[in-house]
């Protein structure tokens, strides 16, 4: 080896040592110090080892900001390709620069092309500006007092917020924001899933928001459009930037997140969890793995877990457990909405999305989050040829002025519009009862491409319940008894699913309890090759949102 090439090589390994070192070794202790880890650990961590394939290393190593604060590349999990990105917050915060707003684009952009999944680990405050002073002077907003900006006190803390709010669509380049054209195209074709790690406030929040899936970590994670100091300012209303969009008000409160855990590596594991149930992309089946669950194993528990009364709650979770392969539940936004439990699991060893009322909440009725959050279930697996089990119990629509000022009717029209756009598989069990709209929303009329409709021989089905349906038509003035008695005989005659599969063709069948396993996994084995059609041909539908 000649001196010249000796000494190109030793340039190459510094440049590649710099960058691998981030903002070096005073700001990696600072993340640390802040309970977070650094990009790269998080890489190591989600990503199969040695499978990392980084896309322009060495950008940003002479002047000293390590791949202007972000890093990407492609990887594997368990074997699978993924496209990542995670943004560096030991190079100036993590913030973005012209290089890293368009290696963000390229990473989105291949991934689409390549059909593989894209998964962001968001730790980012949007744009990077120019200097505080000059960024305050130009837009007159202190005058010449800008010190408690810079300084991040006085007034709020402006000047950090500035980085992430209306700014960034001012001072960035076109790659930063342009980001939202590859979330969109993306869409459906591959999964997208983002976790936030950080602070991500202003137009930064949108490109999470068009994702799949949003991961928050507890204490670390925050998303808003507007900040505390600006709350501050504007409402004179004190908040922390927890009680604003910290990881426990986006997974209870908003809806926006949908996985809330306790810690970076939790959060990270959770996503190779969630990678293992979807398929790399639409054109794809999710994969298939073995389970040692037989797939004729009786559930011989339902028989206890749930009541005949219908006034009587259970935990729909702990059904779904029971049936499900291994008892392995992925439950989506487990705690918005509780009304209605979305997720996934494996039956059989292969991926299904389960979405059943939960009486435990609300008495399992449908309302306008429950909409919002069971419309959005059904559209992504219907993206991603996942099929649908729906176990139902519900009482209806929640009434109220509330809910119909909310809206309850333009909401709970998204979930008719998902059912009656999916092609996947649907099969539908009614458990106890299924009364009024509760059959619209959760498939069991006939015309809302429902392949199969299945009941137990407790369900109750109507206009209301036997209890109201007396009450309306004989009044209150009933004896006790025989109030009772008409009860009983209406149950027998009108509410009884034996009697009525001697008639109804629309019923496939009415099965005991414990054989709701084998009876799915035998359905959704049936249904394995259903091929899509819809009709008529059309550039897209108008979905009610």
């Amino acid at each position: 080896m000649d001196q010249f090439m000796e000494s190109r090589l030793k340039a190459l390994d510094e440049a590649r040592e710099r960058n691998k070192n981030g903002g070096g070794e005073d700001k990696v202790a600072k993340q640390h110090a802040k309970g977070k880890l650094t990009a790269r650990e998080r890489l190591d961590i989600l990503l199969d080892k040695d499978s990392f394939y980084e896309m322009n290393p060495l950008i940003g190593h002479l002047g000293g900001t390590a791949g202007d604060g972000i890093i990407t590349g492609q990887g594997t999990i368990d074997g699978r390709k993924v496209f990542v990105f995670a943004q560096d917050a030991t190079v100036k915060g993590g913030s973005v620069g012209y290089h890293h707003g368009i290696k963000l684009y390229k990473i989105h952009e291949l991934a689409v092309k390549m059909k593989a999944p894209l998964i962001g680990l968001n730790d980012s405050p949007g744009a990077r500006t120019p200097k505080m002073d000059e960024l305050l002077g130009m837009i007159g907003l202190f005058g010449d007092d800008k010190s408690d900006a810079q300084s991040g006190g006085g007034s709020g803390g402006l000047g950090a917020e500035f980085k992430g709010m209306g700014m960034f669509a001012l001072l960035s380049d076109k790659h930063g924001g342009s980001v939202f054209a590859p979330n969109t195209f993306g869409s459906g074709v591959i999964p997208q899933i983002s976790a936030i790690l950080g602070t991500c406030a202003g137009i930064a929040v949108y490109s999470p928001a068009l994702t799949d899936f949003i991961y928050m970590v507890d204490n670390i994670s925050h998303m808003f459009i507007t900040g505390p100091g600006i709350v501050k300012i504007t409402l004179d209303e004190d908040v922390t930037h927890d009680e604003l969009g910290g990881a426990k008000m986006h997974s209870q409160v908003s809806g926006v997140c949908d996985f809330r855990v306790k810690n970076e590596e939790k959060c990270l594991n959770e996503i190779r969890r969630l990678i293992s149930f979807l398929p790399l992309n639409c054109d794809e089946k999710p994969p298939v793995v073995k389970t040692d669950d037989d797939p004729n194993r009786l559930c011989d528990d339902l028989l206890d877990l749930v009541p005949s009364d219908t006034t009587k709650s259970y935990n729909m979770v702990k059904l779904i457990k029971s049936i499900a392969d291994n008892g392995d539940y992925l439950e989506v936004k487990k705690d918005f909405a509780k009304e209605i439990t979305v997720g996934f699991g494996r039956m059989d060893g292969h991926t299904v999305g389960f979405v059943g009322n939960n009486p435990m909440f609300n008495a399992g009725a449908l309302t306008i989050d429950s909409s919002d959050k069971q419309a959005r279930f059904i559209r992504f697996c219907d993206c991603f040829n996942i099929p649908i089990i729906l176990l139902v119990d519900t009482p209806a629509y929640m009434p109220g002025t509330d809910q119909e000022q909310g809206g309850i009717i333009r909401h709970g029209a998204k979930v008719l519009y998902a059912l009656c756009d999916a092609t996947v598989p649907q099969v539908v069990v009614v458990l106890r009862k299924s009364y009024g709209g509760g059959n619209l929303g959760m498939g069991v009329l006939p015309g809302l491409q429902t392949d199969l409709i299945i009941n137990w021989p407790t369900m109750e089905t109507g206009i209301m319940g036997p209890e109201q349906t007396i009450k309306l038509f004989a009044g209150d003035s009933l004896p006790e008894e025989e109030f009772n008695k008409m009860v009983n005989l209406y149950k027998e005659n009108f509410a009884n699913p034996i009697r009525d599969a001697s008639a109804n063709v629309n019923l496939q069948n009415v099965i005991k309890p414990p054989e709701t396993r084998q009876y799915l996994i035998r359905s959704l084995e049936m249904l394995r090759e259903k091929k899509k059609f819809r009709y008529p041909a059309r550039k897209h539908g108008n979905i009610p949102l």
